[in-house]
């Protein structure tokens, strides 16, 4: 048993070192999206100001008054249990605290195990609650106040990510270290993108095209460093014997 355990975390730790160039590729093509959505900001005025100023807001909340980590808590738990629950699991019992909390699934992955730390899931309620509300209502003239809500309850989930993974987190020591944050970096940035789409200019088209294109490159561009690498160690070798 323990050796296949550690079977399972070695490929991982593989998996961890692949995935890093992606993490670069995949920061160059949010860079790039967020210059078009800059673009768009300067032309539509105060609104697109909406959401940085939430962000912003949550963070002095965060530092300067008392952080509601059971709040926290309820919204890490039960982001495990709706992702269990989209991947075919069954939820049992919730525990909440301000020491920490626990979810009874029937199955568990590593997406279900992570998805606290890349699933903002207030912000998820916010943007729910909202286009929900459009169905039935004239939300429009409320966008400004949403998009600061949305803003402000992502800030809560990047503050308190951050926060927590600077303890030891057992999802994190079940798939290890590398492969964790190089997979929640990579899901953090695509939800970026994902608001961007959702709130702004850009398109999924644009940011698909753009990852597309940019961890190509940077794959590409590794892959030619590993083989002019093998050949010149090939030569040296050669040269020697």
């Amino acid at each position: 048993m323990l050796p296949g355990i550690h079977m399972v975390k070695f490929f991982k730790m593989l998996m961890g070192l692949v995935l890093l160039p992606a993490c670069w590729g995949v920061s160059v093509a949010i860079f790039q999206l967020y210059q078009t959505s800059v673009e768009s900001a300067v032309a539509s005025g105060f609104e697109a100001w909406a959401l940085p100023a939430g962000f912003l807001l949550w963070v002095a909340i965060f530092f300067l008054l008392p952080r509601p980590v059971r709040t926290y808590v309820l919204g890490h738990e039960l982001t495990h249990a709706l992702w269990a629950l989209m991947m075919g699991g069954r939820v049992g019992k919730i525990k909440v605290g301000k020491s920490g909390g626990h979810v009874e699934l029937s199955k568990t992955n590593f997406v279900i195990t992570l998805a606290p730390y890349f699933f903002p899931f207030y912000t998820f309620l916010v943007m729910a609650a909202y286009y929900l509300a459009g169905i039935w209502l004239e939300v429009e003239p409320y966008r400004v106040w949403w998009l600061s809500a949305v803003g402000l309850t992502w800030s809560f989930h990047i503050t308190f990510t951050i926060h927590m993974l600077t303890e030891r987190q057992p999802d994190i020591q079940e798939h290890g270290k590398l492969f964790s944050y190089a997979v929640i970096y990579i899901m953090n940035i695509l939800v970026i993108g994902i608001w961007m789409i959702l709130i702004g200019a850009p398109t999924f088209q644009r940011f698909g095209n753009l990852l597309q294109l940019e961890n190509a490159g940077v794959y590409n561009a590794i892959y030619h460093y590993v083989v002019s690498g093998w050949v010149w160690i090939a030569e040296c070798y050669g040269t020697f014997s």
